[in-house]
């Protein structure tokens, strides 16, 4: 019980830092000794100290013969910008370790809690591993692919539009919930959408959260469609646009400063997930429209789905669908999710899930 309730604190303490720790996971970590609690603190961002650094110099002698609480194997590789957390927990004396979960990275997985325990360290691992497990969702499948974790976001209404046929769309969803979208915003490191949703609303998709980052944004535009007026080009951090054309349009975009990604042909979004992953980008919001959130499915690129759903309904068969293409599945091949969680977000329904 005492393992679960200091858990989950640290669990709170790690998810302090949410969208600031890419590439690293988010990590916290707790110090206590016979029951009373030491030390608490948290990752902040990549090349500074990590959780368990902090615990142990803000706990100094007091951490002997206490024991160290963290989400996530304390990694024990030289392969980074910090020490080897294992280092500095057998130094400082600690005589039990509880963590919520084993590291995926290759460099780590395991060894982190063998050097532990053959320095005579207590190591007891898995609890609240799922709440943990959860938490670095994008880390872990990033570490184990090089992949980004995507989420495909979708607002709609009762009856499944997203858009009026003429477009419109604002707003669909609610104030409580489009502030749930920032925040889930500046918890990734990249937004993808496509130059349909540019044109029709000139979007900026950025969070606008006071202490939180602002992802980095890509747009979709195989014909360079793109106004360099563009809130979206015009609003930090750097936009990037994947198009087909490499001509004087493309030359003058990215004189204007515009970062571009080509590609000959049907786009396919796993060549661009390898891509990111290779930039360093660890998770991916899809913020578009019926056209880009068919492909994402199609392509089987989407991890986790998160669909905003607002009591209204808009009819017509020429309004937009949340889902459009050409290509559709038979009841029996349904996209089914697993892990579904069901909430009320202020006036509007949040359902989301995991792609099985």
């Amino acid at each position: 019980m005492e393992n679960a309730l200091m858990m989950k604190k640290v669990l709170r303490l790690a998810a302090k830092a949410s969208g600031m720790t890419s590439p690293n996971p988010m990590v916290g970590a707790v110090l206590a000794k016979n029951g009373k609690l030491i030390a608490e603190d948290y990752h902040r961002k990549p090349g500074t100290p990590h959780a368990e650094a902090l615990v142990i110099q803000k706990a100094g002698e007091k951490a002997k013969g206490a024991t160290l609480y963290v989400n996530l194997e304390p990694c024990c590789h030289t392969d980074k910008r910090t020490p080897p957390c294992t280092k500095a927990i057998i130094n400082a004396g600690i005589k039990k370790v509880v963590t919520g979960m084993k590291d995926p990275n290759p460099k780590v997985a395991g060894k982190g809690i063998e050097e532990l325990e053959k320095a005579g360290i207590k190591v007891i691992s898995g609890i609240l591993e799922k709440e943990a497990e959860k938490l670095n969702e994008a880390y872990i499948k990033y570490i184990i692919t090089r992949k980004p974790f995507v989420i495909l976001k979708v607002a709609m209404t009762l009856d499944g539009k997203i858009a009026t046929p003429e477009g419109e769309s604002k707003w669909i969803t609610g104030e409580k919930a489009r502030e749930k979208v920032r925040r889930l915003r500046s918890s990734v490191d990249a937004i993808i959408t496509a130059i349909g949703t540019v044109k029709a609303d000139n979007p900026r998709l950025t969070a606008r959260i006071k202490g939180k980052k602002d992802p980095l944004r890509i747009i979709i535009d195989p014909a360079l469609e793109t106004p360099l007026d563009s809130r979206i080009l015009n609003a930090p951090p750097e936009t990037i646009i994947i198009t087909e054309d490499t001509g004087n349009k493309a030359k003058k975009i990215e004189e204007a400063g515009v970062k571009l990604i080509h590609y000959t042909g049907r786009l396919d979004l796993k060549w661009l997930m390898e891509k990111l992953g290779k930039m360093d980008i660890t998770s991916v919001l899809i913020e578009g429209g019926s056209s880009l959130n068919s492909h994402a499915l199609e392509d089987g690129i989407v991890d986790k789905v998160m669909f905003f759903i607002a009591p209204k309904i808009i009819g017509g068969k020429d309004s937009f669908p949340a889902v459009g293409g050409k290509v559709f599945r038979k009841l029996s091949e349904a996209y089914k999710l697993k892990d579904i969680n069901v909430k009320r977000i202020g006036e509007d329904i949040l359902v989301e899930g995991y792609l099985k």
